[in-house]
């Protein structure tokens, strides 16, 4: 299947778990695919991994940088508009395109809202919510001067459902899937769709604590109709989705992937707040 042959992808937080197994599916449809991480060891290892799916001549690079700064993000859409697939060769500015980009990295937070710190919500708000804006800004240029294209963003089933003890991480979640709205409203007229989607518990290294704690991981379990951990290709597949031509009228949407836990209730992490933060402080004694 070369549904996404020639065209040019870029992916934050690309080196591992969901964004690496976007990056596979799209060299695997015959993408140029940029990835971009702040671990530039993760992403040349990632890289090598990309090269042995790849179609073709097709080209796979990386940029190092952190997207919770607007310049990093902003050089790093560039270098990918400037793939091209003849080999050795590189795009000129005339010929410069950008047409799927996924918004994808982000960090976790865990402190009850009385107990957390204002550098660590603004960490996680500039990372998460100031990221993904700034993707959305920098590729959604790109795009609307090469003729279009496909924006995705990363959610959370914390976007969607309230996860106490994790208030900073729900906030910027839910604020991606209403700046994707935003963005899909107004660029619209450009021919740039933009959607996200939402997983649930996923096998990732941002999600290993939950995982391997027992009473966490089987209070998620009970929130799912289909009650087993996603696995990264089941976001990767909605995601390469949302990027095809086979959605060309889909924009605004945010996608549950979680095994229907959307429709139940947050999970319970109350154990890991005890353990970090105290019972008093949990229990809202100040």
């Amino acid at each position: 299947m070369k549904n996404l042959m020639g065209l040019n992808a870029f992916i934050t937080g690309g080196g591992s778990g969901i964004g690496l197994a976007c990056a596979i599916s799209f060299v695997k449809q015959g993408a140029n695919v940029l990835i971009m991480g702040r671990n530039e060891k993760k992403l040349r290892l990632a890289v090598e991994t990309l090269n042995q799916h790849k179609i073709e001549d097709a080209v796979i690079d990386y940029f190092a940088g952190d997207v919770s700064k607007e310049n990093d993000v902003e050089a790093a859409t560039k270098k990918a508009s400037l793939m091209s697939s003849q080999a050795g060769s590189q795009a000129t500015a005339a010929e410069a395109r950008l047409d799927i980009a996924v918004a994808n990295a982000g960090i976790g937070g865990l402190s009850p809202i009385m107990a957390t710190k204002s550098e660590d919500w603004d960490r996680v708000m500039q990372t998460n919510l100031g990221g993904t804006f700034y993707t959305f800004k920098h590729a959604g240029i790109a795009m609307a001067r090469s003729g279009g294209g496909a924006i995705c963003a990363i959610s959370s089933i914390a976007g969607v459902r309230t996860h106490r003890y994790m208030g900073s991480y729900c906030v910027s979640k839910a604020g991606i899937d209403m700046l994707v709205r935003n963005t899909a409203d107004e660029l619209g007229q450009n021919n740039i769709r933009v959607n996200s989607v939402c997983p649930g518990l996923v096998d990732t290294e941002i999600a290993s604590g939950l995982m391997t704690t027992q009473e966490v991981h089987a209070d998620y379990l009970d929130c799912m109709p289909i009650a087993r951990t996603g696995v990264v290709e089941d976001i990767s597949n909605a995601v390469s989705f949302l990027c095809s031509p086979q959605s060309s009228w889909i924009t605004g949407v945010s996608l549950s992937v979680d095994g229907g836990h959307h429709l139940r209730r947050g999970p319970n992490v109350e154990p890991f707040s005890r353990m970090l933060f105290g019972d008093a402080i949990t229990e809202g004694k100040v």
